[in-house]
């Protein structure tokens, strides 16, 4: 067991011995939430001078036997994409949570299992939460595109831009829409499901399903057999059986915020959640940072839109959610959120990451200006630097 470490130092020793952040999702369904809406929410720690920009892609056609670049490979694109927003960490090619035109929300968990997760270059989980929102018109469609994924090319690479080592995690998955949820855990091409359809969930970097498991890899309990991790003979219990022996830590900070809401679960409920860091929801450590949040809610009555509130910024404590709302027959001109390096980025050239570019958008930079101006102790006069002129183009 740990011992009482102040918070800060407790997630550096984390992030020394490439343990998965304390990332935090969420959803409530009726009647726990209020008006026959189903609320979602996320936060996304990070490392703390990562950027994370929010993006959107316009349903696409593609040609036969085309391809689409991940982060790290290339696999078969689907002659049709759905549309998608998504949240993501400016150097990779997939995202930490987003939502799809059909109203699916998903979000990703970096966890630590009792089987490493692989080094060797594959998709990451950010890389199936794109997919999963891209293919998927429903959250069972996403699961089953997730799995079959898996399957085909398996997990694994570096989650951060480090060159100095690999931070290689498994992953777990919080797949909503407007009727039912998923919560998907994975080791390597291993996986189980759990489906939601009241009361809240909360999924954080821990294994979470024990005995309740609706779906699961055909071959799951055989090779937790061939392990020697599971005898055959007592109950199935995944956590139990997939987790790390000394893995005593727990997530219920963030369960039991949610749970002891004793009024009606709303946006404002969760948007205070994810602001939270008393609890340890809204991370912010000397390492660690939430570095953007997203709360959506999907109204169980299809004829009415949904809404994603993104932050776009750091710390959900300091930031407005903006909301973003799918229409229809509109043309949306995507921008970079931050630099963009091409071809020379050092993401994309191997060796990877030699060089570490700064990605911050220079509307993000004037903020940080403002942020150090209004939090010095003494008036200090500064050249203010430059923004861009304001464009009609802008996705936003």
């Amino acid at each position: 067991m740990l011992g009482p470490l102040p918070f800060s130092l407790w997630h550096l020793s984390l992030f020394r011995m490439a343990v998965a952040p304390p990332s935090y999702c969420f959803v409530a369904f009726p009647p726990r939430a209020k008006d026959g809406l189903v609320v979602f929410g996320k936060n996304s720690a990070r490392p703390r001078d990562e950027v994370q920009e929010v993006v959107y892609f316009s349903a696409a056609d593609h040609e036969p036997e085309s391809k689409v670049e991940c982060t790290y490979i290339s696999i078969n694109q689907v002659p049709r994409t759905h549309a998608i927003v998504i949240s993501r960490p400016a150097w990779l090619w997939g995202a930490e949570m987003g939502a799809n035109e059909h109203g699916v929300c998903i979000a990703n968990e970096a966890i630590n299992a009792r089987e490493p997760a692989a080094e060797t270059e594959a998709l990451l989980g950010m890389d199936l939460v794109r997919l999963g929102l891209e293919r998927g018109a429903t959250a069972k469609e996403a699961l089953d595109v997730i799995v079959a994924l898996l399957e085909e090319h398996g997990q694994g690479g570096n989650y951060y831009e480090d060159a100095n080592s690999c931070h290689s995690f498994q992953s777990a998955f919080l797949i909503v829409d407007r009727e039912e949820a998923w919560v998907l855990e994975t080791v390597g091409k291993y996986w189980a499901a759990e489906k939601i359809t009241e009361g809240v969930k909360c999924i954080c970097n821990q294994l979470s399903l024990t005995t309740k498991i609706d779906a699961e890899h055909p071959e799951l309990r055989s090779y937790a057999q061939s392990q020697g991790w599971w005898t055959g003979e007592d109950e199935f219990n995944f956590s139990e059986v997939f987790s790390p022996a000394d893995d005593h830590l727990t997530c219920c900070s963030g369960r039991d915020t949610l749970e002891k809401q004793e009024e009606s679960i709303t946006v404002q409920t969760m948007i205070d959640v994810l602001r939270d860091k008393a609890s340890g929801v809204c991370v912010d450590s000397e390492s660690f940072l939430t570095t953007a949040s997203v709360v959506s809610v999907l109204p169980q009555n299809g004829s009415s839109p949904c809404i994603h509130y993104f932050t776009g910024t750091p710390d959900p404590s300091r930031s407005i959610f903006k909301p973003f709302i799918f229409v229809n027959d509109v043309k949306l001109v995507p921008k970079a959120q931050s630099p963009c390096f091409g071809d020379d980025d050092p993401a994309k050239k191997e060796p990877r990451f030699q060089e570490k570019p700064d990605r911050r958008h220079e509307l993000y930079k004037a903020h940080e200006w403002a942020r150090a101006v209004l939090e010095s102790d003494e008036l200090v006069c500064f050249q203010k630097p430059r923004l861009p002129r304001p464009s009609l183009e802008c996705w936003w």
